[in-house]
Formats: C-alpha cells, sequence, structure tokens
C-alpha cells in the first residue's frame, strides 16, 4: 500500500516567530531553546530540533472534524523549518525511536481502529490500518505524551 507521511505547512507558523514572548504566551505558545537533540521533534520538518535551535511550543487543532474525534495538542514548531517535508513509502527517521500511537480514520473523522507500537514497527503497522477499507488516513503520535506527530495519507 502506498502512502505519504507529511508535515505541517510552514506558513501557519511562521509569522508567530516575530511575536514577543508576552505576545505568544497570549495565545499559550512558549518559545524555548532545544536543551538537546532529541525530544523535541518538529511537526513541519518531522525531524528533532538540533540542541541550541530555537522552537515554539503550541497548541495546535490537528483534527478539526465535526464530531466527537475533534482534537487538538500540543505541537513543537522549529524556528528554521522553511518547507513541509514529505516522506513516500517510509517512516522519518525520527519516529524509529519512539512509542507511536497510530489512529486510523475515515474521511468523515470516524476512528475505526488504533494501535500502539515501536517506532520501528511502523511501517507494517501503517500498511495494515491503510489496508482497511474503510480507512482513509491516519493520525500518528506519540504514545506516551500523546502529542500529535504526523498525518499518513494513501497515494
Amino acid at each position: 500500500m502506498a502512502y505519504r507521511i507529511s508535515g505541517l505547512a510552514p506558513e501557519t507558523f511562521q509569522a508567530l516567530f516575530a511575536y514577543d514572548d508576552t505576545q505568544l504566551a497570549a495565545l499559550d505558545i512558549r518559545r524555548l531553546t532545544a536543551a538537546d537533540s532529541h525530544g523535541y521533534p518538529c511537526r513541519v520538518s518531522l525531524q528533532d530540533a538540533q540542541q541550541g535551535e530555537t522552537l515554539l511550543l503550541l497548541p495546535y487543532e490537528h483534527h478539526a472534524v465535526a464530531g466527537p474525534y475533534r482534537a487538538s495538542g500540543p505541537i513543537y514548531v522549529r524556528e528554521n523549518a522553511h518547507a513541509a517535508a514529505v516522506f513516500e513509502d517510509s517512516v522519518p527517521p525520527f519516529l524509529h525511536r519512539r512509542l507511536m500511537s497510530a489512529r486510523a480514520y475515515d474521511t468523515e473523522g470516524w476512528m475505526h481502529a488504533a494501535e500502539v507500537v515501536e517506532g520501528s514497527a511502523l511501517e507494517a503497522c501503517i500498511t495494515n490500518l491503510l489496508a482497511l477499507p474503510q480507512v482513509d488516513y491516519l493520525h500518528l503520535h506519540n504514545a506516551r505524551p500523546g502529542c500529535y506527530s504526523c498525518r499518513v495519507d494513501r497515494c
């Protein structure tokens, strides 16, 4: 099953980096510096920020559907993330070392299946979930903190 994993559009976030900390706080956003090179996964570039990089930690509505599965949560965005990453039939390397939750939805945003797998088993999980006839797309989340990571679509 051919699939595409996509990062978020950087245009959605770039103007926020010009805000001062007071303006960001009013929007429930925090500016921070990556303390190390793991643990700050950018939802645009689909890679971990490097130590010393500037990021925003912000609330993001990742599943804007009408119904009970509408969802939002915290995400990181790197200041230097200027293009949305796209991975065709492969999983971004930063996901391989995380415990992941895969949630499978139909075209109307109703969940039909969900799995929790080690990142090293994510490719097989994606293929299995997308093989279900009622499933249109997946959302991947970091299973422990529950943060949205990225979307998976059939190609």
